[in-house]
């Protein structure tokens, strides 16, 4: 067991993701089957931990990684079809969001007002719509002025944040063809000068698929793996699955089958592309798994996106992790964590570099070290990397992942 090391780290980042803010748990009276996120208390306290006590005098960057909020959540808008991917639409469900968690914005700004605290937006697949200028300005004008100056929304086309030399931060949405967006080509204009965001198709399949087989199963997208997932419910519900199953493929293929053929007769391209277009059926793990093997500069790859925590030391020295979700995962394999919300997020503490060569073991035990292996290209031993479970205010207020 290790304890913390509090006197020589000089900088704490920390990573979250998929937080998934939606329009509330009730929306004019109605209730909303599409509210995935209800740890609005524990986000409040883990903001406030972080900025308070041994964190106040000390650097800390929160990076949230993607999908922070949920603009494919959001139906309560009067404003349908083509219509919701406007820039209007969008605000009026930013104004939705942020309304129902206030609570939320109200300790992001008392973070990012205290000293040598910053926030780095990454968007993600869910709030891919901040592409819009117009919701950049109205999000950030939200805080206080002493307190936006201290935030940033990233958009750029890799989806890359590298906060320290040998660590890459990106939502993780990009491996996966169905999700993927450009974020300029993406903002389309009318003859009237409206703007319009231009969704990939996986969006328009959780919008128009999903959301709808929620509102009488509302764990349908919250359920891993899904092949498991698939067969249980052939056993245990056989006619919602078939149902289901149905509609995912008669939307895939009126939606990308058909288009393909349409670009391209050739049944052997054809067959291809939909192949690369199943990306999102397949394990992630693999999808990312030649990442270091072309980047022989980086230690560490941090993700989201999947909702499923990961934390995983190669051989040769480098760490993948996914930061989960912090809404509520049921999962059917009996090797993975209990079902429920599991508030994960990424730690990582940079120490004062050493001079001496001597490959010294830490003593933190909130930690994940792993110091014994350095890549050829780069000298990691200042940095300590971690998944966490928040587990509220208390003296050790999480546990080791």
């Amino acid at each position: 067991m290790r304890f913390l090391q509090k006197n020589n780290v000089k900088k704490t980042i920390i990573v979250i993701s998929d937080i998934h803010l939606g329009a509330g748990t009730y929306v004019d009276g109605r209730r909303n089957h599409l509210e995935d996120f209800t740890s609005d208390q524990e986000l409040v306290e883990f903001l406030a931990y972080f900025s308070e006590d041994e964190y106040a005098d000390r650097e800390v960057e929160l990076i949230i990684n993607g999908d922070f909020l949920d603009f494919l959540a959001v139906p309560f808008v009067e404003y349908f079809d083509d219509e919701f991917w406007s820039e209007k639409a969008a605000l009026e469900k930013l104004k939705l969001i942020m309304n129902a968690h206030h609570e939320v914005f109200e300790a992001l700004n008392n973070f990012i007002s205290k000293k040598k605290k910053k926030v780095v937006y990454i968007i993600g697949n869910h709030d891919a719509e901040f592409v819009f200028e117009g919701l950049q300005t109205h999000f950030l004008n939200s805080f206080s002025e002493d307190a936006k100056k201290n935030i940033t929304i990233r958009l750029s086309e890799d989806g890359e944040y590298i906060p320290v030399n040998g660590i890459i931060v990106k939502h993780g949405h990009e491996y996966e063809i169905a999700h993927q967006f450009h974020v300029k080509e993406s903002i389309v204009q009318d003859e009237k000068g409206n703007q319009y965001f231009l969704p990939p198709w996986g969006s328009y399949y959780v919008t128009r698929v999903i959301n709808k087989f929620k509102e009488e199963r509302h764990f349908i997208n919250a359920v891993r793996p899904i092949k498991k997932f698939l067969v249980d419910g052939l056993i245990h519900d056989t006619l919602f699955t078939i149902r289901f199953i149905f509609s995912t493929c008669y939307y895939f293929v009126m939606v990308r089958f058909i288009y393909y053929f349409r670009q391209d007769k050739n049944f052997k391209n054809l067959m291809a592309n939909a192949s690369n277009e199943l990306e999102l059926f397949q394990d992630y793990e693999e999808l990312t798994g030649e990442f270091f093997q072309k980047r022989d500069d980086v230690k560490a790859l941090i993700v989201g996106h999947t909702h499923d925590p990961i934390f995983r030391s190669n051989l040769d020295g480098t760490i993948f992790i996914n930061t989960g979700t912090w809404t509520k995962m049921y999962n059917l394999d009996f090797g993975k964590r209990q079902n429920g919300e599991l508030l994960t997020y990424a730690q990582i503490d940079i120490r004062e570099e050493k001079k001496s060569k001597n490959n010294k073991k830490s003593k933190n035990k909130n930690l994940v070290e792993n110091t014994e292996t350095n890549k050829s290209s780069g000298n990691f031993e200042h940095l300590d990397l971690a998944l966490n479970i928040w587990k509220g205010r208390s003296d050790l207020p999480f546990t080791e992942f």
